[in-house]
This record gives C-alpha cells, sequence and structure tokens, in this order.
C-alpha cells in the first residue's frame, strides 16, 4: 500500500511505503547465549573429571563443587547480560565462559604433579573477582560513549599504573609486578585497557586531521604525515608507556602497546601505510633490543638455537621442553592428566600453560581454542563495524586486538615462532590480573555489540518540496529501515591531490547504530 503526493509547481511525486506497526530488530537470543553457557560448564566439568580419571582412575571429590561454582558465576553473569544488555551478542560470554573453564581444568591438572604450590584454588577466586567486575562494567555501564569523557583521567592512571612496579624489586629479571604482604598485582594488566580507551578517544577526534592533513612523505606517494600538532600528543603518551614497560624489561607488554597503536591508527585513518611503518619500527627495535639488552639477547639465542643446551651436555631448556610437549601431543593428544609438560619448569601454568594443552589435547584441541579465541576478536571486531560513532568502533576494535595480539605473541613463543616474551594467555593461564583484565574486556565488548544491534529510530531524508502528508508518511517509513552500513556510505568526489572521504566524516552527525 503507498501513497503519493506532488510537489507544488514541480510535479515531483514522492512516494513511501506504509510504516510497519513496530520496527522488528535483530533476535536478542538470549536463550541461545543461556544453552551455550551450560554446554561450556559442561565441557569443563567433563574436563575436570577426565584429569581425576586419568590420574586416579576416580571422579575427583571436588567436581561438584567445581562445576556448581563456575555454573553459579556463569549464570550471574548471563543474568546480568541479560538485564543490562539484551541486545548484546550471544557468543562472547559462553567463550569467556569456556576458555575460563579450561584454563581452571589446565591448572588443577598441574596442580597434581606440584602439591606444594597449588594454583587452581587463588585462579578460582581470581575468576570470582573477574566475573564480579564483568557484572558492574555491564550493570553500571548503561552507554559505551560514557568513557569518552574520561579519556585523559584514563590515560594518567595507566601511566601511574605501569611506572609503579619500578618501586618494586624483579621477579624473574622484570620489574612488572606489585607484591605487598604475599600479595600481587601486575598494573600493566590494567594499564592496556585504559590506553585502549585513550587512544579510542583520541583518534576518533582527530581521525579526519591524521588522515587527510599534513605533508606528503614523497613527493608522488599517498602516504601523508599528520601535523605534529595532531600526532604529537598520542606518540608522546605511547613513547612515555613503551619507554617505561623497556626500562621494567616487560618487552612482551611492551610489543602489545606498540601493536594495538599501530592497529588503532590504521583503523582510525584507513591508511595500510602505517601497518607498513608500524613493522618496519617494530623489527628495527627489534634487532636493537635483541643486541643490547642481555636479557632479551638470551631469549634471541634460545629461539635461533632451540636445542644448544642439549648438544652441551645440559638438558633442555624451557622452549626445548615445550617444543617435545607439542610433539608428543600429535593430532588428538594424550590426553588430559596424561602429558608431561612439568617437566618445562616455573612458568608451565602461565607463560606455557599452552605447551601443557598442546600436548594433552593434541593438534585438535589446539585448534579448537585458537578457533574461539578467533571467534572472540572476529565478534568484537564485527560489533565496532555495526557502529556509526567512531569512538565505538575504535574502542571495538582496540580491545579486540588487544587479544588478537597476546594470544599471537604467547602462541609464536611458545611454539618457536618468535622469541619469548613472557605474557600471559587470556583466561587460560595463570594470573590473577589477566583473568580480571579479560573479564574486563569482554564485559567492554558485549555493550558496545549491545548499541550496535539494539533497535532504533533514524531520520528520513525525503525532498522538501514534498507536502506535509507525504514526507510524514515516508518519516514513518524511514524509522523502521535500519541505516546503510559503513561501507555503503556514498562517497564525495575528491579535489585535486586528495583522496575520496566518506560523507560521514565529514559531516558532523550524531553518533548511531546499525544493525
Amino acid at each position: 500500500m503507498t501513497k503519493a503526493g506532488v510537489g507544488a509547481g514541480t510535479g515531483t511525486t514522492v512516494a513511501a511505503a506504509d510504516a510497519p506497526a513496530a520496527m522488528v530488530g535483530l533476535p536478542r537470543r538470549r536463550g541461545v547465549e543461556l544453552s551455550l553457557i551450560v554446554l561450556a560448564v559442561l565441557l569443563s566439568v567433563y574436563g575436570y573429571c577426565a584429569v581425576g580419571l586419568a590420574r586416579s582412575g576416580a571422579v575427583p571429590p571436588g567436581a561438584a563443587g567445581y562445576g556448581a561454582g563456575l555454573g553459579v558465576l556463569a549464570l550471574l553473569a548471563h543474568l546480568a547480560v541479560r538485564l543490562r544488555a539484551p541486545c548484546a551478542d550471544p557468543l562472547l560470554l559462553p567463550i569467556a565462559v569456556l576458555l575460563n573453564g579450561m584454563g581452571l581444568v589446565l591448572i588443577y591438572r598441574l596442580d597434581l604433579e606440584t602439591p606444594g604450590d597449588r594454583a587452581a584454588p587463588t585462579q578460582l577466586v581470581w575468576s570470582t573477582v573477574g566475573v564480579a567486575l564483568f557484572i558492574v562494567v555491564v550493570t553500571a555501564l548503561r552507554d559505551h560513549r560514557v568513557l569518552q569523557r574520561y579519556s585523559y583521567v584514563c590515560v594518567v592512571a595507566a601511566l601511574a599504573l605501569l611506572t609503579l612496579p619500578i618501586l618494586f624489586p624483579a621477579v624473574n629479571g622484570a620489574r612488572i609486578w606489585i607484591r605487598i604482604a604475599g600479595f600481587s598485582i601486575q598494573p600493566g594488566e590494567f594499564a592496556k585497557v585504559l590506553l585502549a580507551v585513550f587512544f579510542a578517544a583520541y583518534l576518533a577526534a582527530n581521525r579526519t586531521a591524521l588522515a587527510y592533513a599534513g605533508r606528503r612523505i614523497w613527493r608522488f606517494s599517498r602516504m601523508q604525515l599528520p601535523t605534529g600538532r595532531v600526532l604529537g600528543p598520542i606518540v608522546t603518551i605511547w613513547l612515555l608507556s613503551v619507554g617505561v614497560l623497556v626500562l621494567e624489561r616487560d618487552l612482551g607488554t611492551s610489543l602489545l602497546f606498540f601493536g594495538l597503536f599501530v592497529v588503532m591508527l590504521y583503523v582510525a585513518t584507513g591508511r595500510t601505510g602505517w601497518i607498513a611503518v608500524g613493522l618496519l619500527l617494530a623489527s628495527l627495535g627489534a634487532v636493537a633490543v635483541g643486541r643490547l639488552e642481555p636479557h632479551v639477547h638470551s631469549r634471541v639465542e634460545d629461539w635461533l638455537h632451540p636445542f644448544a643446551s642439549i648438544e652441551a651436555g645440559q638438558g633442555a631448556n624451557q622452549l626445548a621442553q615445550s617444543l617435545f610437549s607439542f610433539a608428543a601431543g600429535g593430532v588428538f593428544g594424550t590426553g588430559l592428566g596424561v602429558g608431561h609438560s612439568v617437566l618445562i619448569g616455573f612458568a608451565v601454568k602461565s607463560d606455557f600453560i599452552l605447551a601443557t594443552a598442546g600436548e594433552e589435547l593434541g593438534l585438535a584441541g589446539l585448534s579448537a581454542l585458537f578457533l574461539l579465541y578467533g571467534l572472540l576478536v572476529e565478534r568484537g571486531y564485527r560489533a565496532g563495524l555495526s557502529l556509526r560513532d567512531p569512538f565505538g568502533r575504535l574502542l571495538a576494535a582496540g580491545l579486540a586486538s588487544i587479544v588478537a595480539l597476546q594470544v599471537f605473541v604467547i602462541a609464536g613463543g611458545v611454539t618457536g615462532l618468535i622469541p619469548l616474551t613472557g605474557m600471559a594467555m587470556p583466561f587460560l593461564a595463570q594470573g590473577g590480573s589477566s583473568v580480571v583484565t579479560n573479564w574486563a574486556i569482554v564485559a567492554l565488548l558485549i555493550r558496545v555489540s549491545d548499541s550496535a544491534r539494539r533497535p532504533y529510530d533514524a531520520p528520513s531524508d525525503a525532498p522538501s518540496d514534498a507536502p506535509s502528508d507525504a514526507l510524514s508518511d515516508a518519516q514513518s517509513a524511514a524509522s523502521a529501515v535500519p541505516r546503510l552500513e559503513p561501507s555503503a556510505v556514498p562517497r564525495l568526489e575528491p579535489s585535486a591531490g586528495q583522496p575520496a572521504e566518506p560523507v560521514d566524516a565529514l559531516v558532523d552527525k550524531s553518533p548511531g547504530r546499525t544493525r
């Protein structure tokens, strides 16, 4: 059923479809989320029982308590999402629950080899703290754009957190811990989220100047260097954070911050030249630090010659034992509780926990874990791409990139692809600061995805010469139609010597959402 109107003196006809009584948004799928959470808890309990059966031939006495504890935490998180973020992506929370549950299983399995150093109970406590923070973020933060107001507070807090460990003694050659009365925390884990918020806010406010202002590096090149007034503050903050981490010998987090900065700069400007510049600078920095810093140089030597200590009659080092674990796992693994990855040594529950997964779950299980991480990152990117406000896009891309870069750096180190850097595998590895921070990242991604998937009313662009009744019908029909995806936004014709720019980058609009 259509309705037509004729413009005064123009003969222009405007047709508009009758608007539906109610706009239909994306399905919420909270029931799907709950079903996947139940499956994730059951898989974790099955792994816990499998470890006990392999080690002692009986189901562990604490299996019911473990399943109940993990199930209650997951249910509370689900209720928070159902009540406060009903349109959020249904896959984010189940993935986090399954990864956290499998991490507890692997740590418990390794605790059986080290009865004097039990880490699983402490990790469960930290997981509870992480879920509590998740619930607080989902409940209290009703709109992710509120964080944009506190960008400079975030960067000051991040620099303070990064500086504090300098005042404390080094642990295993790095000053990244704060230890007081038996309590330890790694503040750099929290600083990465705060820096992601700052980078997103600053780049969102200056994205046009970063992409289309400044001088060309070469005369016939499309690569432009932004003005110092625009690029200077964010480069200064990045250099300060990385410089502090270098002084603390926390080179893994330094690499993570550098990659986060380059990725978010690329997302903000859309210029692939920043990726090339980032890779070049990262290579130069890696070569310089690898030659000048003795601690890093030893790791580079172990990476280049992983079996040198065996040839010298000194036994296998950590990297060699890790490679042996992956080789012993084969395709389907030795089975939970049957491997010998504990021979790796002191970092087997943290830096090298992926070696335990590779040996006892095999290539198939390891691939499943990587697919879970990949799906978590993909859903984060998808939520960002579905938003129209630049801050939300950059924040989602930054948070997802943190997980992606961390998984790559850790997996590359323990498999011999790149030198070891000493970081915690998200959700899997022992480390309270890491698991709490990762739960905060998932909470922010759920908040962003809820904004991206929530239905809304969009204004119409009907011709100004249409009569009021036709214009009203056109606006009613347009309110039921979602906005175009960013890729479908028309582009202006480029001026001489300048690339084309999306329309919404030139016009100051109030932020909206797409499906």
